[in-house]
């Protein structure tokens, strides 16, 4: 999953949400650390339409790997470290 063609772009988001201030211009309502960051800010980031990032951010967290949090409008995405290790364990273990 992570490893297709797209999937370089979804490590990508992955790897940026590990540290979102670094990657991430500070946002309306509120800080990307705490609060995430929107679908509108990773596609700038991508350099890709904000239905593609949506695409790439839906599949992440119907993984488990993102959280969301917010409303309709402006959701916010921001890793699961928890789950993201469950992940990587079973990988591990050769799954």
């Amino acid at each position: 999953m992570l490893r297709t063609p797209g999937g370089t772009l979804r490590q990508d988001i992955l790897e940026w949400l590990k540290d979102p201030a670094a990657h991430f211009p500070a946002q309306p309502h509120g800080d990307p650390v705490e609060n995430g960051v929107t679908a509108d800010a990773v596609a700038a980031k991508l350099g890709v339409p904000l239905a593609v990032a949506l695409t790439h951010l839906e599949l992440l967290a119907d993984l488990g790997l993102l959280r969301t949090h917010g409303s309709r409008q402006h959701t916010r995405y921001r890793r699961d470290e928890i789950r993201i290790a469950e992940v990587a364990r079973l990988f591990e273990k050769g799954w």
